[in-house]
């Protein structure tokens, strides 16, 4: 066998219909969509209809809601921190801000500030000046000699 002769076994590959192209081939005319109405225009979706029963997304009772208000913080790690300044691409001299973590490539992008998480271990002695910190996380921070500014309410 050459690789000029694979090819898939007969039967295998069903031909596509032609829908619409005359009488002859017996999906003619309306094309296999019955006859008139909006069902056999283009661009139509009933979705979720049940024949004139109440649809089961109308059944179903309303739950829950969005707060509007609700701050989007990116969550950093204590451990992705530490990383970060043993890689040489944080200064632990220096204040830890939300410019120096994305400067860094520890967040891509700035959302409502950042909120510092108690996940890895922290061996440098930083400040943070972020948006919010959990007590573990502030907990962390001070034992490796930094320090915490929270700005604003406590997230």
């Amino acid at each position: 066998m050459k690789l000029n002769e694979l090819r898939d076994n007969e039967g295998a590959v069903k031909e596509r219909t032609r829908v619409g192209r005359g009488i002859g081939s017996g999906k003619g005319k309306t094309g296999g969509r019955g006859v008139k109405g909006q069902k056999s225009r283009s661009g139509v979706a009933i979705k979720g209809f049940e024949g004139g029963q109440m649809p089961l997304h109308r059944r179903l009772p309303k739950r829950g809601f969005t707060n509007i208000f609700a701050k989007d913080f990116n969550t950093v790690s204590v451990g992705r921190v530490q990383k970060a300044i043993d890689a040489g691409k944080l200064n632990a001299s220096e204040t830890v801000t939300v410019e120096a973590l994305k400067a860094a490539g520890v967040i891509k992008r700035v959302r409502d500030g950042v909120r510092i998480v108690a996940n890895g271990e922290l061996t440098a002695a930083v400040t943070f000046e972020v948006a919010g910190a959990s007590k573990g996380a502030v907990a962390a921070i001070e034992k490796a000699g930094g320090k915490v500014a929270v700005l604003g309410a406590q997230a």
